[in-house]
């Protein structure tokens, strides 16, 4: 099973996106403060655990916690913060997001692959 990787600095986020070039990359904006947060964690956990795509990266921003680096990545891929939200980057673009209650295991799916 592919692991998340919590994204804790403006530098991991960078070169995070970096290799968006070479992989695609699944943003998990994550709060932890929020029960609809926690029904998205356990969609991108159930969609890890089934058949997720290996050749994905998947990263973790905990939006409370590294405000500076959720609000970074906002910017920098010109997407409306939301929490919870996933972001779907390739060479650095996101190409596709969704939030809320629409984060589920077979959206990822279809999605990714």
């Amino acid at each position: 099973m592919p692991a998340m990787t919590r994204i804790t600095s403006i530098e991991e986020l960078q070169n995070t996106l970096d290799a968006s070039v070479e992989q695609p990359l699944l943003l998990f904006k994550h709060s932890t403060r929020c029960p609809i947060s926690a029904g998205a964690h356990g969609q991108v956990t159930a969609y890890l655990h089934g058949h997720p795509n290996e050749n994905a990266i998947y990263g973790l921003i905990h939006v409370v916690e590294d405000r500076p680096v959720s609000l970074e990545a906002a910017s920098l891929l010109g997407v409306k913060h939301e929490s919870p939200q996933v972001i779907l980057v390739k060479n650095r673009k996101a190409v596709w997001d969704t939030s809320h209650s629409r984060i589920t295991a077979e959206a990822l799916k279809e999605i990714l692959g």
